[in-house]
């Protein structure tokens, strides 16, 4: 008798058992095995090598049978019989298992009928079964010579997801009914969630085919689309060229995502559809966005310098910073550097410069107008939820530069204003922080941008009116107004030549003389830029080009007489020193949006009760400087009390139709009313700049070259400056500094002695 131990099988008599061949033969010993051999099957209560076997590792019903086929494919078919009581089991040192039995009897409570209708349907479920499967129409000759619940149950076996302990149960089970039950209920279980699993695989299987079949087909037609694209290029379709730009855009993931989705939108909608413009539109803006980075290359700085000096003639102090921002994006290999920004008055040079700049970088040039903005979508974009949407100022200006690195011109920041539509300045801030706009997120666009090789040059005409968060990430540079003989260069050198070729006249055709031009410049024009002088110069050029056409082969010399006879403005009258002084009138100086003035500081005490009077216009900051400088006089003269309080003191401004404020009128006024109460005159050579604080002393001003040059233009020979504005004297040109005698004070009493006033003796 061989002793044969199992582990997770189903048990059950009159059953046949497929058992690999190697384990009956361990089981046998040296005795080997042959058909017809008794064998026991016992049940292991846990999954064990021989060697670790005991005699409690097996639980107290077994099975008994015999060997029916020795299988040469290395199996062994075991007939089983009747179930057996094991009793007295022993391992020898050879781990042959040896033992006593006894036959364990069944409870026949299951008529032959009933347990033949179970099997009827058990085989006939299994039937159905193996029916869903490739392998069914084999399985159904093994399914018909099935002749017992038990042989079934066996079979079934190596597949039913149970447990070691259930299986045993079946075998433990000694009413026939109840065995049959409990196969019954597992291999229904088995079954049934197989036949549910089955249509579920089946179902996916279904319709992943159908995935896969309209994948196929798209790829066909898409193959297809593409060779009659290649063949008729003129007919490519919308949703195709989208295709194809959104493929080689380069454009980040987030945008691609966005694009595509988009672009699905389009396909789904149709061209009819109410929204089909609006995404065409903004599928067509998306990949006209150059997205590819440009390759940092090296910059000439010699070369850039000299692009630079070849379009605009001084501007030294910028032209160096430039350079100076070219180097360092040589050495990093990277845009870097503070945003510049460009402030002075107009004509200057400020947004010219920046297409010299993008000359010398060798970039494209973008120029985007701020003057007047008011909406932060101007400079963020609408949302395309709205009718009409468009995306902003800044982006659109890329889309039309055409690559990702242009040098984009800001111009007029300093006109930005804010509604109720929300703050144009505090969406700049974003697009101008270096930290901030590699992520730049246009509302149009609704994808991230990168700005961050964008060089970006700011202009304004005055810093005051920019908001100071903005101003904090701006370096200012500051253009001073030009000098006469830099304006004289700047008409020969670029002015002139420009307006003749507009008008189409030849150089041996017309020449303007150098004496005509220094007319224009001093009779013509008053502005610290050249925007007035080149108009002037148009002009004149429209009005010869009548004479060049009537006879184009005279040559026509235009000097002053001709810039009087040619001009229908009448000569601009700048203001100039006195014929001779007067007790009361001082001289000052004053920066305008267009350079820099004289003005007359004109006192006078009239019969009245100490009261003040102040006309000429001027504005709150000038009104408070008239008051310190009469409470100055007044500490400096203590006999003067009595005049100003027995007279009305009238401090006038001429020009009383112009607009006057600023800090920097403070000691010309003071010395005015010293000149008046003590009657000494002021040499009118002389001017003069600076606030002066109730303590006595001068304090810094702005605008020091417009002012020194409009000093230099009237005729001012000495002017006296605030000690701490001596620095801003490297701004100044030189032809300037060597017209005029240029004294620092730092105390109002330095002014007073200088002109004579102190020390006095005063007679009431």
């Amino acid at each position: 008798m061989i002793v044969v131990p199992v582990y997770n099988m189903i048990l059950a008599p009159d059953a046949n058992l497929y058992l690999a061949t190697d384990q009956i033969r361990r089981s046998a010993g040296d005795k080997g095995i042959v058909i017809g051999d008794r064998v026991v099957l016992v049940v292991a209560k846990e999954n064990q090598n021989y060697e670790d076997m005991t005699s409690d590792s097996f639980y107290p019903i077994g099975l008994a049978g015999f060997i029916r086929e020795i299988n040469h494919q290395g199996y062994v078919v075991i007939h089983t019989e009747y179930r057996v009581d094991i009793e007295n089991v022993e391992i020898g040192s050879d781990h042959i298992i040896r033992l006593s039995m006894k036959k364990r009897s069944d409870i026949d409570d299951m008529s032959t009928a009933v347990e033949t209708e179970k099997l009827k349907n058990i085989k006939q479920e299994m039937k159905d079964f193996a029916a869903g499967f490739e392998w069914g129409d084999a399985a159904q000759y093994w399914i018909r010579n099935i002749d017992s619940i038990g042989m079934a149950a066996c079979a079934m076996s190596p597949w039913l997801e149970i447990d070691n302990e259930q299986r045993y149960a079946i075998l433990a089970e000694d009413s026939n009914l109840k065995r049959t039950e409990l196969i019954e209920e597992i291999l229904y279980d088995y079954l049934e969630v197989g036949r549910i699993t089955n249509e579920a695989v089946t179902s996916q299987q279904k319709e992943h085919q159908q995935m896969y079949r309209e994948q196929a087909i798209k790829r066909q037609m898409e193959h297809l689309q593409r060779e009659l694209d290649e063949m008729h290029p003129e007919n490519v379709t919308d949703v195709r060229m989208f295709e194809q730009k959104i493929a080689e855009s380069g454009m980040n993931e987030t945008a691609r995502k966005e694009a595509d989705k988009v672009l699905n939108r389009l396909k789904q909608e149709g061209k009819q559809s109410a929204e089909a413009g609006l995404l065409y539109d903004y599928l067509d803006f998306i990949t006209g966005l150059s997205w590819k980075k440009e390759e940092s290359r090296y910059i000439d700085l010699e070369e850039a310098r000299r692009v630079l000096d070849e379009d605009h003639y001084g501007l030294s102090k910028v032209k160096d910073r430039i350079i100076q921002h070219i180097a360092v994006m040589n050495l990093k290999k990277q845009q870097s550097g503070s945003i510049l920004l460009f402030v002075g008055a107009p004509g200057t040079g400020k947004t010219s410069i920046g297409r010299s700049i993008a000359r010398a970088l060798g970039r494209k040039y973008v120029r985007v107008s701020l003057g007047g903005v008011h909406d932060e979508s101007d400079i963020r974009g609408h949302r395309r939820t709205y009718i009409g949407a468009m995306p902003g100022r800044i982006m659109d200006g890329i889309s039309k530069s055409g690559v990702s690195n242009p040098v984009m011109v800001l111009d007029e920041v300093d006109k930005l204003s804010a509604s109720y539509h929300g703050s144009p300045a505090s969406a700049l801030l974003e697009v101008l922080d270096p930290e901030q706009n590699n992520t730049f997120t246009d509302h149009y666009m609704n994808v991230p941008y990168d700005l961050s090789d964008v060089l970006f040059i700011c202009t304004a005409n005055t810093a005051d009116t920019i908001p100071e968060p903005l101003l904090n990430r701006m370096e200012v540079i500051q253009f001073s107004g030009y000098t006469p003989i830099e304006k004289h260069h700047i008409a020969t050198g670029h002015l002139v030549p420009k307006a003749m070729e507009a008008v189409g006249i030849q150089p041996d055709q017309m020449e303007i003389s150098d004496e005509a031009i220094e007319t224009l410049i001093a009779d013509y024009t008053m502005e610290a830029g050249v925007r007035g002088l080149r108009k002037c110069i148009d002009t004149l050029c429209r009005m010869f080009a009548v004479k060049v056409a009537t006879d184009p082969d005279e040559k026509y010399i235009v000097g002053p007489d001709e810039v009087r006879d040619s001009m229908d403005s009448r000569p601009i009258q700048h203001h100039k020193i006195l014929p001779e002084p007067k007790s009361g009138v001082v001289t000052g100086l004053a920066w305008t949006p267009v350079g820099g003035e004289i003005l007359y500081i004109e006192t006078l005490f009239t019969r009245g009760k100490g009261d003040l009077i102040i006309t000429g216009q001027l504005g709150d900051v000038m009104k408070e400087s008239a008051r310190i400088a009469v409470s100055l006089v007044k500490s400096v003269f203590p006999d003067s009390e009595r005049l100003f309080s027995e007279c009305d003191l009238h401090i006038h401004v001429p020009e009383g139709a112009v607009p006057k404020d600023g800090p920097s009128a403070g000691i010309a006024l003071t010395t005015a009313l010293a000149s008046l109460v003590t009657g000494k005159v002021v040499d009118p050579h002389i001017a003069m700049t600076g606030e002066v604080a109730l303590r006595g002393v001068v304090t810094p001003i702005g605008g020091l070259p417009e002012k020194l040059m409009a000093a230099e233009r009237a005729g001012i020979t000495k002017v006296f400056i605030p000690e701490e504005n001596m620095y801003d004297l490297k701004d100044v040109a030189d032809e300037v500094k060597d017209k005029i005698e240029i004294t620092p004070v730092s105390k109002i009493e330095d002014v007073l002695n200088a002109v004579g006033i102190l020390p006095i003796t005063y007679d009431a």
